[in-house]
Parts: structure tokens; sequence; C-alpha cells
């Protein structure tokens, strides 16, 4: 089974729509994925994501799903240096790094910055939605990032949604603290992400990394990569 996630174009927060660029940005992805064979797709119910899919669910005949545990991971929590809420992937490299429980993919969660948002709760509830989906297509979850493979499956899923929460089920799935993510990796606007599972034990598999944050699509349509969520200035080469 291939879980592919797309973020959404580029944005325009004002309206909770794209940019102009943004729409460019998804019809370019749209002739890229127009010979994909994809099974389902499920979509986040913000307007970006939602405008997004729009270009691609024309190739496909496949009707979305959207879940609203698929909005964007943007929960706040009490910034630990101020008192003042913010994003919980937002924080200064400077505290961060220094903080080695969110580093751990079992403790992150369980940090007083976290519980000061529940962001254990919100992660719960997206852990269980993709456990949801990936039952109902015969991967069961063991835990640990273990799957019990009930029915195999070479089906394409595709998630139209965000990047916090792309990353937030990637690091679930391959054990991965949601944090190191956030902090440390960046995908682009229309950035293709694709895991697939391995089943390398009869009956069992994990998911793994197979693409991340591809781009081929804008390079081919000579449309530069949007630095939306990025702090410096991205390579265009």
């Amino acid at each position: 089974m291939n879980l592919i996630f797309i973020r959404h174009a580029e944005p325009d927060y004002s309206i909770d729509s794209l940019t102009e660029k943004g729409f460019r940005e998804a019809k370019l992805l749209a002739e890229r994925t127009k010979d994909w064979d994809v099974s389902e797709v499920y979509v986040s119910p913000m307007g970006r994501a939602q405008d997004t899919a729009s270009f691609s669910l024309k190739n496909w005949e496949v009707e979305a799903t959207t879940y609203d545990w698929l909005q964007e991971f943007y929960y706040r929590v009490k910034d630990p240096e101020t008192g003042e809420p913010r994003i919980a992937w937002d924080f200064m490299p400077e505290y961060f790094t220094a903080q080695e429980e969110l580093h751990d993919k079992n403790l992150w969660y369980e940090t007083e910055v976290m519980k000061s948002g529940k962001l254990g709760d919100y992660f719960e509830s997206v852990k269980e939605g993709l456990n949801g989906i990936l039952s109902a297509h015969g991967y069961e979850a063991l835990g640990k990032g273990l799957f019990e493979v009930k029915s195999h499956s070479d089906e394409n899923i595709v998630f139209f949604c965000h990047l916090g929460v792309s990353f937030a089920m990637i690091g679930y799935l391959t054990g991965i603290a949601p944090p190191v993510l956030w902090q440390g990796f960046f995908v682009p606007p229309t950035g293709v992400m694709i895991l697939s599972s391995e089943e390398r034990m009869p009956g069992k598999a994990a998911f793994r990394m197979q693409n991340f944050g591809d781009t081929v699509h804008l390079r081919e349509g000579r449309e530069p990569i949007s630095q939306s969520g990025y702090f410096a200035p991205i390579f265009q080469k």
C-alpha cells in the first residue's frame, strides 16, 4: 500500500484559499497526477486543501472524503518563555534543541509545554483516524509502528492536507517524534510525500518513506518553489 500525503498549494491564509501562484501550483500538480491509479482520496476541511485537491479530483473517478482530523495541526501551547499562546511546532531553536523529551516519540506529548495545549489528545485523534483508514484496507495497528496484514493491498491512497498534520501522521508511522519533523524538516506547497508498506515478515508490515517533499511538477512547469512556511531562501536550482 502507498500512502501519499500532499501539502496544499501556496496558501492565502486571509481567505483560507490559495494565492494566484497557488492555483498555478495546484494545476501543475493535477497534470502530474492525472494518470495515477488512486483508490481513495481524503481531504482536510480547510479551504486551501479543498481547492488544491479540486484540480486533481477532476482527473480521477474517485469521490473525496473530508475528515475534520485532517485539518492543520495548528493547536496552541503556552510558550514556556513568554507565557503567550503559540503554535506547537514554532519553537525557537535555542529552546527546542535543549528539550530532550520533545525528541522522544513516547514522551513529547507528556511534556508540560505540550500538555498546556492538550497536544496528546489531538495527536491521538489523528492516530485513530489514520488507523481506521488503514484497518479498512486490511492493515491493523499492533503498536510501535507495526501492522498486522489481514488483507494485502497495493492501493494508492491520497491525502490532501497540511504540513503539520502530515508530519504528525508520518511521525506516528515511522517512529519519529513529530516535533522533530516540525522543527527540522520542510515540505513546500504541493510537495508529495509517499510512504509504502514493507511486508518483510509474513503477516506483518511497517511503513517506510519512499519520497519526501517532491516537487518535480513545479520544476517541469517552470514554477518556483514557494517559501511558505520556511524561514530562509529556498534553493531553486
